[in-house]
């Protein structure tokens, strides 16, 4: 859950969105199929980041179709993907100091 909610963070922080909207820029990254996201989570993980206060929505009206729910992130939610992407650098950096060891070492 946690690595899905902070990549929907950055994605909405960049822009906000719809449902529809975000699915679409996850398939055109590349993170959209199982074992990674699929498209049915997607809307539970808004719905509990948005009861958590990590974003806001309000409803678009649309002419040509159904009203469309458009996701923002909120202060709180900009802290939390600050806090969760400085987390992810001070791992990525431990990661690379382990990876360089065992190239050192077992290769």
């Amino acid at each position: 859950f946690i690595f899905k909610a902070f990549l929907l963070l950055r994605l909405l922080y960049e822009k906000p969105m719809h449902g529809y909207q975000l699915m679409e820029e996850l398939k055109r990254r590349g993170f959209v199929f199982p074992g990674r996201i699929e498209s049915g989570s997607v809307y539970t993980i808004l719905r509990r980041m948005e009861q958590k206060g990590l974003l806001t929505s309000e409803w678009e009206k649309v002419e040509s179709g159904p009203d469309r729910r458009i996701y923002k992130v909120t202060d709180y939610g900009v802290e939390a993907l600050k806090l969760g992407l400085e987390s992810i650098v001070r791992r990525k950096a431990l990661m690379d100091d382990l990876a360089s060891f065992y190239k050192e070492k077992f290769q």
